[in-house]
């Protein structure tokens, strides 16, 4: 399966699991690598990963992506995803994605799938996608991780994305000066 490919490649970090999601479907949650850390040693073991998707919200059949969400500290970080996984997007593909940088929703075209884009830059992925999709805690009620991001895929369907749809390169000419904001332990 095509997660199961990104696990081997090392393409999954802070895993928080990779589930089965139903007939012939996988899920993840965790983050996704976007750009690989140099080589560190001759084993080949890498160095942390340059930049990431947090919160990375995954569904996939055998060899394609059906959904994605997660979050980008920039929106020049949606070029890098592209450019990594364009090969796997599939057919309709949906894309929710939470950008730190922008301060309005907006929808944006690239590779043949459009990326609806809505800022945070404080909260997690995974109850921002559940609000924005109206779920509800009964919605999930007895099921696994991955019939739960099959169940928010199925909600996806019947979703219209807010904002103004904009070219790329506009987008990336209405950001604002924001960062992550992290917490630790105090």
């Amino acid at each position: 399966m095509l997660l199961d490919t990104y696990e081997t490649q090392g393409l999954l970090f802070n895993s928080n699991f990779k589930d089965n999601a139903g007939a012939g479907l996988q899920a993840y949650r965790g983050d996704l690598v976007l750009i690989e850390g140099e080589i560190a040693d001759a084993m080949g073991r890498r160095k942390p990963p340059l930049a990431t998707m947090v919160g990375a919200v995954l569904l996939a059949d055998e060899a394609k992506l059906k959904f994605v969400a997660g979050s980008l500290d920039e929106i020049a970080q949606l070029e890098a995803f592209v450019a990594k996984y364009q090969a796997d997007f599939g057919p309709g593909m949906g894309a929710m994605l939470y950008v730190v940088n922008i301060a309005k929703p907006m929808i944006v075209e690239l590779a043949g799938v459009s990326f609806a884009l809505l800022p945070l830059a404080d909260g997690l992925v995974w109850n921002e996608l559940v609000d924005e999709l109206r779920l509800e805690k009964s919605d999930f009620k007895g099921q696994s991780s991955g019939a739960k991001i099959a169940t928010v895929y199925k909600a996806y369907q019947d979703y219209r994305a807010r904002g103004e749809a904009v070219p790329y390169a506009e987008a990336l000419t209405r950001t604002i000066d924001a960062k992550r904001a992290i917490y630790g332990a105090v």
